[in-house]
């Protein structure tokens, strides 16, 4: 990771790093999903930290830190075919939820936080909250789990009639 001390890194498989060289499997990565991870704490040099995000690359490889709420909004308004994905600590999610809720790009929302009951109620009316969640481990599987979905819910199909096979088998005889 650089040691720049900027308000967003982009973490991609792109970009070559040199603490993050982690062989992933690319079956499991959602290629046309965005992680935005805000926190005002990211050290990107504690070991734990880069084990969890590591992990967090396992399930969607394009991975985006912030540190401020303002540029968490400035990178989810700037998404355009890509699906969003937001984890935010309690404290900076209190003022970010209720401006991001309601961007169309925005898939879920999982909040980390160190006191689950303390903020369980204020989480109710947000949709696309998914959880509020103690550990990394718990956000990675219900991250694993959301996306799985909604690679299910955006495959095509199509209902034909009777007639209308009919009509294409007819074509194919040509």
């Amino acid at each position: 990771m650089s040691e720049s001390k900027s308000d967003e890194n982009v973490v991609g498989s792109s970009e070559s790093t040199t603490s993050q060289n982690i062989s992933q499997p690319r079956q499991r990565m959602a290629p046309n999903y965005l992680l935005v991870w805000i926190d005002a704490s990211i050290d990107e040099t504690n070991k734990d930290f880069q084990e969890t995000l590591a992990q967090l690359k396992n399930v969607i490889n394009h991975v985006t830190l912030c540190t401020e709420p303002d540029r968490c909004i400035q990178v989810l308004n700037k998404v355009d075919k890509e699906r969003a994905f937001v984890i935010t600590s309690c404290s900076l999610g209190q003022q970010l939820v209720p401006e991001i809720h309601d961007m169309p790009q925005l898939e879920a929302i999982y909040i980390f936080c160190g006191d689950k009951s303390e903020h369980q109620k204020s989480t109710q009316n947000w949709a696309k909250i998914k959880g509020i969640h103690t550990n990394m481990k718990d956000i990675c599987q219900a991250l694993q789990t959301d996306v799985k979905q909604y690679n299910q819910d955006s495959i095509a199909m199509s209902f034909v009639t009777v007639n209308e096979l009919a009509s294409t088998y007819d074509l194919n005889q040509l």
